[in-house]
């Protein structure tokens, strides 16, 4: 008997784990595959490449979690990224950024010095919205609507919670000040006009449009597309404010430190233990059923995968009543993301900078997506059905300060692709991935010349791979889209934005609850804080 088994060994999951072993629990964390950390996982593709196959960047994951946790001493290591971002153009040109102001300003400047200018007080504006927005993500979501009394009865206690929290929120937006009507727009509003009334120049507006669209299947007109902007400035886990950087290892790195706490608290870890069922009796959580018919009994469950297997696929018919169910049956997860890794045997020679080597354009984001209507259109393809022709392109390679991850003198390169839809007008995934990775060689081949002839190994996850690897339905990173519709109070469903589910003891934990997906630990570490607090053991 445990006091507590999670469905998952992704990063929430084990967060999750690690809070309530500290606080005394007896903890079971039961893993699918054969490797921890989910979506932030490293793989070993090939001899000596270590890629992170999935997720490949860090800056949201919560300081405190790393101090709490003392993953540091586990071995966590985070490696700023600096410049952050390089965008190349055809005309010869390029853009860096990063948190060197100087240098922003200096590159920004070759294309408009009124940008250069416009950029400081566009930054300070995410920064004063996001310091707002930022501590909502590190406690629970209120439920501030009249709901009906069938859904769900709300004690006096929650209902004194989140009154002091929606106070304290409003608190917060007074600061704002005259600049409230523009935050307002930034968490609610379309990217595109935002970034067109801030800025003139093609290439400043395009890369920083594609923070509002990576990993999402919208457009960067759409309502609510801003909202990621500020997640430019938000995050210390790279070592200052809106730093990302790039975990030493691979991403499986912050696994493998998560997986030392668990274990120095003594969690106990299954891998290769698919679940089959959740099981309920009486309306209770209380336990689980492994895919090879062994039953695990617990005091409450906590899933960390996403509400179509821990509703729909873990539940029996009528464990949940009709009205949450339906609910979550209209839960978005709208996919266009395709992901290539590839080993390398030297590092991309951009035409505007020809120069061997590593150089500052290797550090961050490599950028192809030269001007705000490359991004639309890439999108206008996708929305029909169709893989972008010329599809949007997010390039990293880690090995530029993390030697550890390559065989000397090779690199690792990873690329993220929009727009990938996962439902297609026609042909399938399977069939047609490959080629569609041929185009998107032949798309970065314009701007760096070098890179398809320098490709060792290549790995291409389509969306349908994504969903099958990880568990991801429709190939969704987020466990469900990032809409306005799914955020906050309404993730993952009106009424139950608290971890909780209708089942008593059962728990979500991951990024399927607030705040959402990116590797930020709060959905597993403000999970645990729920099931403390209801007294778990």
């Amino acid at each position: 008997m445990y006091d507590c088994i999670i469905i998952g060994g992704g990063h929430n999951g084990l967060v999750a784990a690690a809070y309530l072993a500290k606080a005394g629990k007896k903890v079971c964390v039961l893993e699918r595959r054969h490797v921890l950390g989910g979506c932030a996982a490293t793989e070993e593709l090939w001899p000596g490449y270590k890629i992170s196959t999935a997720a490949y960047v860090i800056s949201l994951f919560l300081p405190a979690i790393i101090d709490d946790l003392r993953l540091r001493e586990y071995g966590l290591n985070i490696l700023p990224r600096n410049p952050s971002s390089f965008t190349p153009t055809l005309d010869g040109r390029s853009l860096l950024m990063g948190p060197d102001k100087d240098l922003t300003r200096k590159e920004i400047a070759k294309f408009s010095e009124r940008d250069a200018e416009a950029y400081p007080r566009y930054e300070a504006l995410l920064e004063k919205t996001a310091a707002v927005i930022e501590p909502l993500l590190m406690q629970t979501a209120t439920d501030p609507l009249p709901l009906p009394s069938t859904w769900r009865k709300v004690g006096l206690s929650k209902r004194l919670r989140d009154g002091k929290a929606l106070w304290k929120l409003m608190g917060a937006l007074k600061t704002l000040g005259t600049d409230m009507p523009e935050a307002i727009e930034l968490l609610s509003g379309p990217a595109r006009p935002i970034l067109e009334r801030w800025f003139e120049s093609e290439p400043i507006r395009a890369t920083l449009a594609t923070d509002a669209i990576i990993g999402s299947f919208t457009s960067i007109e759409s309502a609510g597309s801003a909202y990621v902007l500020l997640h430019h400035v938000m995050g210390e886990a790279g070592g200052a404010r809106g730093v990302w950087g790039y975990v030493q290892g691979g991403m499986g790195g912050l696994a493998t430190s998560l997986e030392g706490a668990c274990k120095d608290l003594n969690v106990e870890i299954r891998r290769e233990t698919p679940v089959a069922a959740i099981n309920v009796s009486g309306g209770q959580a209380c336990g689980v059923t492994l895919a090879n018919g062994e039953e695990l009994s617990a005091k409450r469950v906590a899933s960390s995968i996403d509400p179509h297997w821990t509703f729909e696929r873990f539940l029996r018919k009528g464990d949940l009543p009709d009205d949450f169910l339906a609910a979550v049956k209209r839960i978005d997860y709208s996919s266009a993301s395709l992901k290539i890794n590839l080993a390398l045997s030297e590092p991309p020679r951009f035409s505007c900078i020809d120069e061997p080597g590593i150089g500052p354009q290797h550090h961050g984001t490599m950028h192809v997506s030269p001007e705000i209507e490359y991004l639309e259109r890439a999108y206008d393809d996708a929305k029909y059905g169709r893989p972008s022709e010329s599809p949007v392109l997010e390039m990293t390679m880690p090995t530029s300060v993390d030697t550890t991850l390559a065989p000397e003198g090779k690199h690792v390169l990873s690329m993220f692709v929009q727009y990938a839809p996962y439902k297609l007008q026609e042909g399938n995934w399977d069939d047609i991935k490959e080629k569609f990775a041929d185009r998107c060689l032949e798309i970065v081949e314009q701007y760096a010349p070098n890179v398809p002839q320098s490709v060792i190994h290549r790995q291409v996850l389509s969306p349908l791979d994504l969903e099958r690897t990880y568990g991801l339905t429709g190939g969704n990173i987020f466990q469900g889209a990032m809409t306005l519709g799914q955020l906050y109070m309404l993730r993952p469903v009106l009424g139950w934005a608290d971890y909780r589910t209708p089942v008593n003891g059962l728990y979500l934990c991951g990024a399927a609850a607030h705040p959402g997906g990116g590797v930020m630990g709060a959905c597993g570490r403000n999970a645990a804080w729920e099931m403390l607090r209801d007294g778990i053991g």
